[in-house]
Order: C-alpha cells, then sequence, then structure tokens
C-alpha cells in the first residue's frame, strides 16, 4: 500500500496527521501538488510536484495509484477514478468514498455546480473543524490498521 495526497488543497493539519501516520506505520505517502511542495526528512515521505493546469495533479494520481493503494483527496470525481482502479480514497474530513457512495456524493457537486452556474449562491465547506481532524485521524489509522493486516 501507498498513500497518495492531493496535496494543492489539502490542509496543513491533515498533512502533519499524515506525516505522523507515515513515519508511524512506515507507509511510503507522496505529496503531488502543482507548486513546490516541502515536508518533513523522512524515507516515507515524498513529494511530486507536476505542471500546473486544470487536473493535471489528480491524473498524476490516477495514473499512479494501484489496487488497494489509499488517495487523500476533497476532489469527488477523483475520489471516483481512484475507486475504479481499486484504490481507497478518504476525504479531510475523515469521510471514506466507497462504491455504495460515490454516485450520490457525484450527483450532489454537480447538483451544486448546476446552482452556482445559474448565479445562486450556495457558500463553501465549512472551515475544519476538531472534530473534523478526529474523524480524518481515526478513519485513516483503521485503514492502515486494516491494510498492516
Amino acid at each position: 500500500m501507498r498513500i497518495w495526497v492531493d496535496a494543492d488543497a489539502c490542509p496543513v493539519v491533515i498533512k502533519e496527521i499524515l506525516y505522523r501516520g507515515a513515519q508511524r506505520t512506515q507507509i511510503k505517502t507522496t505529496f503531488v501538488a502543482n507548486q513546490g511542495l516541502s515536508v518533513p526528512n523522512s524515507p516515507y515521505l515524498a513529494t511530486l510536484q507536476v505542471q500546473s493546469g486544470f487536473d493535471v495533479a489528480d491524473d498524476e494520481i490516477v495514473k499512479r495509484c494501484e489496487p488497494g493503494d489509499l488517495v487523500i483527496t476533497a476532489d469527488i470525481p477523483l475520489a471516483s477514478e481512484v475507486l475504479d482502479k481499486g484504490a481507497m480514497a478518504l476525504n479531510p474530513r475523515g469521510e471514506q468514498y466507497t462504491e455504495h457512495n460515490i454516485k450520490a456524493k457525484l450527483g450532489m457537486r454537480d447538483f451544486m455546480d448546476t446552482m452556482r452556474a445559474s448565479g445562486i449562491q450556495t457558500g463553501g465547506p465549512a472551515p475544519l473543524s476538531q472534530a473534523d481532524r478526529q474523524a480524518f485521524a481515526n478513519a485513516l489509522d483503521k485503514l492502515l490498521a486494516k491494510a498492516r493486516h
């Protein structure tokens, strides 16, 4: 198992949880972004800078991930693509994307895009709360423990 992080929009606090998790479990974790990133010095942490452009980082993650890998992303279309490849996907709020919930999430995303395109102000996601951080850490721990057995 490897962990791939859609790092451009990943909150710093989530990256910090991932740094600790990679070190503790010795699972190679790669942060993919279209800008330079700095991660702690560790044999289990890496960065991959891709060219700027729409979905370039997402496309690189899809290309490189393999069945059983874990992708950290809030991007629902990216989550859908990696699920199709047999990888797992987890968002920064600790919710795992699955074949059972991804179609509904894609539908809601498309509906909200349509609402925004028609001029309706929908607001963005709520700020990441302490409960969200804890939910992410707990979900990550469960997935990593399952992968190690």
